[in-house]
């Protein structure tokens, strides 16, 4: 064994010792509670068939060729660009292969040396490996603290930009997107608001159910959750798009999304502008869900489709998640260093597709179980 291959080996025994050893796991035939599918886009039939039917009368195309500034640029992905960008409220949007693309591809590019980003504490990983490779100055506030976020916003240097969540991917709550705002004019910081589990739960986006588009700087918008597809797009100013197609290199150096992926996620659009009965039901699981759950069980409060169990440690986690799938349910554990020690969770995923009867049967096994 050489040296890297005992490196490889030290460090994966080190999780195991540890309790937070990763491994891939297939899809089940349990109930889904696991999956950010919330509307159940991504098991559509209506939507599998709309793609269809618009790629019938498109060319027959199975990849793009290049990237964007190469072969891989249509007039179909600006079109749907211009689109996107109309539909969110914004000047001009770009197209992304993923949410983490586009996170990593706006927060390399954008801040420099010298400038200061500031994040909520529990900013979601891509956006703070794309700060990384900035070399900008990053420091965190304390979650939804407007109080230490100003404190920050008083003592940042440069450029200053403000990054946050509309919803928190491992705890489910809510930014204070308006106080937030007014802050960030304040003290001229531009405001980055990342959308991905906000977007098709609550409208287009919770920017847009306050009406905050014009004191966002830029918005990102993913697909792989509620609108049950791939990929993403960074809403704002023609300007900003035209920075991004010139400096962002997770943009430039790959390969442009191929076509179905555009028309799928044409076709979630107009999906989502008929499923008010869907979005309706999500939410009447989310309060159902939480209603069901005894007082005595730590649940994070939200009001999103995320309603996070806290456990306090691996162990407990992993056989809380190992007692649901048992019973029949797909819920999964999330592991420190994922969230904080001590805050180690169930993350369970409502959709509006479970049933009445799951969502209480799932409530009365939390409610019961002990370790």
């Amino acid at each position: 064994m050489n040296k890297v291959q005992a490196f490889i080996q030290q460090s994966l025994q080190a999780r195991k010792t540890a309790g937070n050893y990763r491994e891939q796991k297939p899809a089940t035939q349990l109930a889904d509670f696991c999956s950010n599918d919330y509307l159940g886009f991504a098991r559509s039939a209506t939507l599998k068939q709309r793609v269809d039917d618009e790629l019938r009368a498109l060319p027959s195309q199975n990849g793009s060729g290049g990237s964007r500034l190469l072969a891989g640029n249509t007039a179909y992905a600006e079109a749907l660009e211009n689109q996107i960008a109309q539909t969110h409220g914004f000047e001009a949007a770009l197209l992304y292969n993923s949410g983490y693309d586009a996170n990593v591809g706006l927060f390399s590019s954008l801040p420099q040396r010298g400038d200061t980003v500031i994040t909520d504490e529990l900013i979601h990983a891509s956006i703070i490996d794309g700060i990384r490779l900035s070399n900008a100055n990053r420091y965190t506030f304390k979650h939804n603290d407007l109080s230490a976020l100003e404190q920050k916003l008083k003592n940042a240097a440069g450029r200053v930009y403000v990054a946050v969540e509309s919803i928190y991917s491992m705890d489910g709550d809510r930014a204070p997107l308006a106080a937030i705002a007014q802050l960030a004019a304040q003290y001229d910081a531009a405001l980055i608001v990342d959308e991905a589990h906000a977007t098709g739960v609550f409208g287009y986006g919770l920017v847009e159910t306050a009406g905050l588009q014009q004191q966002v700087f830029a918005k990102i918008i993913t697909y792989g959750k509620a609108m049950g597809c791939h990929g993403a797009a960074i809403a704002g100013s023609h300007l900003l798009h035209d920075y991004l197609v010139n400096f962002s290199r997770s943009f430039i150096y790959t390969t442009a999304a191929p076509l179905h992926q555009l028309t799928t996620i044409k076709m979630a659009y107009q999906l989502l502008e008929s499923s008010s009965a869907q979005t309706e039901k999500l939410h009447q699981h989310i309060n159902r869900f939480k209603s069901k759950v005894s007082a005595s069980v730590q649940i994070i409060p939200s009001d999103s489709a995320i309603q996070c169990i806290v456990a306090g440690s691996n162990e407990k986690a992993r056989a809380m998640a190992s007692h649901l799938q048992t019973n029949g349910f797909d819920v999964r554990p999330v592991l420190s260093p994922t969230v904080a020690a001590g805050t180690e969770r169930l993350r369970i995923c409502l959709h509006a597709f479970n049933t009445d009867g799951e969502i209480d049967t799932l409530a009365d096994l939390i409610n019961n179980f002990t370790l």
